[in-house]
């Protein structure tokens, strides 16, 4: 069944939601264009005329690993719903693909449905829960894709980058399916190390894909983890990142180990702070 079309335009303004408020904003260059933002952070960007177009640099990355798999439809979890960019964007590429996507905010959920034509992504079910609680109730074998992109304002819920929620999706996600986190980090990068660590105690190959000032650790910012059970398409994504306008750089193998360099993997229930974006990155 089509989805249906809705061709109400989007009204700016802030509106409140389950957790704050989320102001809706318009991109002046693009007059599809429109932004979430929440307590001045852009939470997410969709083109609403042209879903291809994605925006924000990380999201482009992680579309860079999603064109490299194989040809056609996909079944795809998203944990960390926003404007759901991606969803529209795999409609749009891969058509026929279907999309779980998990979002603790139920007003988020109902503002996207109202402003942002949500209702004409097909194949799309939202589930208003936490991302630990929506994954055990996941079927096993049941995704080609698993995408983690959630973030309580600009920081990731720790507990959701745990061996045990790794585990949990390693359930979820088929053979030879890919995992993909968006992670934000800092100078030296200390709390991706420990990512990268968790996430290799789960899945045997692991790359990590950002802009190389981030790589190096030398500014905050967003950096993608691509993650599975079978070998990743690594020229392609070694091409594809560093020809795109990112320019990123794409690490893998001795050098992922080396960059990992014995940081230990994240338990449930330990002590451990995802790191906070400085202030002045969003212009605050």
């Amino acid at each position: 069944m089509a989805a249906r079309r809705d061709t109400r335009e989007p009204m700016p303004g802030r509106y409140t939601v389950t957790f704050g408020e989320i102001e809706l904003l318009q991109d002046l260059d693009r007059p599809g264009g429109w932004v979430l933002s929440k307590d001045g952070v852009p939470q997410s960007y969709v083109d609403l005329d042209d879903p291809t177009y994605l925006d924000f640099e990380y999201v482009r990355l992680m579309a860079v690993v999603i064109d490299a798999l194989p040809p056609g439809a996909l079944d795809v979890v998203h944990v960390g719903g926003g404007a759901c960019t991606l969803p529209r964007y795999l409609a749009a590429t891969r058509p026929g693909s279907r999309h779980i996507v998990v979002e603790p905010d139920e007003g988020l959920v109902r503002l996207v449905r109202e402003q942002l034509r949500l209702k004409s992504v097909p194949r799309l079910k939202v589930r208003v829960l936490d991302g630990r609680s929506a994954v055990g109730g996941l079927h096993d074998d049941s995704a080609d894709l698993f995408v983690l992109d959630a973030f309580s304002g600009a920081v990731m819920p720790v507990e959701l980058a745990t061996v045990e929620f790794m585990t949990g999706v390693s359930r979820v996600v088929r053979d030879g399916g890919t995992l993909l986190i968006n992670v934000a980090d800092g100078k030296g990068l200390p709390f991706t190390r420990r990512v990268l660590a968790t996430v290799r105690r789960v899945f045997p190959h692991a790359v990590l894909l950002a802009e190389p000032g981030i790589m190096r650790g030398r500014r905050f910012g967003n950096l993608i983890v691509a993650a599975s059970t079978r070998e990743l398409p690594l020229e392609t994504l070694t091409r594809q990142a560093a020809g795109g306008l990112n320019q990123a750089r794409c690490t893998y193998g001795e050098a992922l180990t080396n960059f990992i360099a014995g940081a230990a993997p994240i338990h449930e229930g330990q002590p451990v702070l995802a790191p906070v974006p400085p202030s002045t990155i969003f212009g605050n």
